[in-house]
């Protein structure tokens, strides 16, 4: 009988041991899935306990047993309302003022802080065009292509000042793995988002920890061994200022009751060759670390700030002051941060927006400008319709500043999608719309637009005057308006000139001193009034 107590206790814990393995739940009273676990091996306990008895009816239980079932079963019964309870207690519906405070937007100066980003920071794709690129950078590797495929994180970072895509390859079946996993994985694909140039990157060292790892080198199960009470979120591959790839690990942090008010406390950076990991609180993140709160938690976290804002009742019914997020987002490099953009709606409206916010991965700092207008779908309507008979669709924009003006800014890519054209759509005049084959092109078209509108970059506080003598002059035709640009001596700009508005350009050559007042662009900047000197 002994014999029997002992084996069934073994295979219990022997079934555990496997659960553990495979599904590697956090031994932390904040995770769910460790309650799970606890509330399964009872289970077992008690299953094992009356297969031992061979137990066929009522009649057979004795006093013993009956206790022993009646404990089980209490236990059992205690640990899931617990469970629920604490769900309950962890809620918003109970704990809406700290919801609420999770985040702390701060209110910010549209003019101010955005005026101070460049094309050379703006992602001009999205994840499914890097994905189109990546696959087809690997495809040309003919060495590779057999063994390996693309992983389809595609992280955006920001390295050396330029919104990057980075991601690893992965064994293409399990009999790639077998047959390559003692050499490792050899090389990640990277994607310049501004300029669409794409890197595989072969690395002197292969990466041995990845998910595409099936026992111990498999990343969750060498954070787990290494960590067992820390509850991760999303992973991220990112690569440091010298190329070594790591992996990102967030560890959640529950600041209401068992299970809710999740913030980040922790992130893990685990070196993706070696398997070294170093612990860092949140506030002691390295500089370099782009993601360590994933974009859906962040925008979860102001959709609670937004909708609590008046408690959890007004949420649900009068929904006074209530404000959402508009449902998608983008990335912006700011500050040597990766930022996530999301438009803010009222939860009663779905066809404008009252703001903006901008989310800082790594820090959670949250910025808030107030700017009214089109929501993003309207806008990327707008854009398709000026490309409809190319059939061209828009990516989810970002919002920016355009000669003082805030201005939608997003791709169009054809069927395949592949980028084709890029969009600029005026938020408060959404049918207002630019389109450009290149970023230069289709931010010169908006800002002619703008003057046809009555909105004259010339009223903007970020004009410039400059006083030189005339190197060089071209003139071109666009939409049928003719163009003279100059280029003045010791100068890189090139200043665009409309005839429309200063016919005297004309008559001007090389050698003429000139007064320029002007609006900064990337590459072209906007004449606002033209003087010969």
């Amino acid at each position: 009988m002994k014999k029997w107590k002992v084996l069934s206790v073994l295979i219990v814990l022997l079934i555990a041991a496997v659960y553990y393995y495979v599904e590697l739940p956090a031994i932390n009273i904040h995770s769910t899935g460790f309650w799970f676990f606890i509330i399964g091996i009872f289970v077992l306990l008690l299953a094992a306990y009356a297969l031992r008895k061979r137990i066929r009816s009522r009649q057979d239980i004795g006093y013993r047993e009956k206790r022993v079932f009646l404990i089980g079963g209490g236990i059992i019964g205690a640990l899931v309302l617990i469970f629920v309870v604490g769900g309950v207690l962890s809620s918003p519906i109970v704990n809406a003022k700290k919801y609420r405070n999770l985040i702390t937007p701060e209110d910010r100066d549209f003019s101010e802080d955005i005026q101070q980003i460049n094309f050379n920071q703006i992602p001009l794709l999205d994840k499914d065009s890097a994905e189109l690129l990546g696959n087809r950078k690997l495809g040309s590797m003919v060495d590779m292509v057999s063994q390996f495929e693309v992983s389809g994180l595609y992280s955006q970072i920001n390295y050396q000042n330029k919104p990057m895509r980075v991601t690893p390859l992965v064994y293409a079946s399990p009999i790639k793995w077998l047959t390559n996993q003692s050499e490792g994985i050899p090389a990640y694909i990277q994607i310049d988002m501004t300029n669409q140039e794409t890197e595989l990157v072969k690395l002197d060292k292969p990466i041995r920890y990845s998910e595409a790892e099936y026992f111990n080198r498999n990343i969750y199960r060498h954070l787990r061994f290494k960590y067992p009470t820390y509850i991760f979120d999303q992973l991220s591959f990112e690569i440091g200022d010298d190329g070594v790839p790591y992996w990102i690990c967030p560890v959640k942090k529950f600041n209401i009751g068992l299970f809710g008010g999740q913030t980040i406390g922790r992130v893990v950076i685990c070196n993706a060759q070696t398997g070294e990991c170093v612990d860092y609180a949140i506030e002691d993140c390295p500089q370099w670390v782009d993601r360590a709160y994933p974009a859906d938690l962040l925008v979860e976290l102001y959709d609670y700030h937004g909708s609590l804002i008046n408690g959890f009742i007004n949420s649900v019914f009068g929904q006074k002051g209530c404000l959402k997020t508009t449902g998608g987002y983008n990335y912006l490099a700011l500050e040597d941060d990766v930022w996530v953009y999301t438009g803010v709606t009222s939860v009663t409206s779905d066809q404008s927006i009252v703001g903006f916010v901008l989310m800082n991965q790594r820090t959670a700092e949250t910025r808030y400008y107030a700017v009214s207008g089109a929501q993003e779908e309207s806008a990327m309507s707008s854009a398709e319709g000026q490309v409809q008979n190319l059939k061209y669709h828009a990516a989810f924009p970002l919002l920016l500043n355009i000669s003082n003006q805030p201005t939608y800014f997003m791709a169009l890519k054809d069927d395949a999608g592949l980028v084709k054209k890029y969009a600029m759509v005026n938020v408060q005049k959404y049918q207002d719309v630019a389109i450009g084959d290149t970023v230069a092109e289709c931010e010169e078209n908006y800002v002619e637009l703008l003057g046809q509108e009555g909105i004259a970059p010339g009223n903007t506080e970020d004009a410039q005057e400059i006083t030189g003598t005339i190197s060089r002059i071209a003139q071109s035709v666009i939409d049928g308006n003719s163009h003279f640009y100059l280029v003045l001596e010791g100068r890189e700009e090139i200043f665009d000139v409309p005839v429309t508005d200063f016919l005297q350009v004309v008559a001007m050559e090389v050698g003429d001193a000139v007064k320029i007042e002007y609006a900064p662009g990337e590459t072209v900047c906007t004449v606002l009034q033209l003087e010969k000197k």
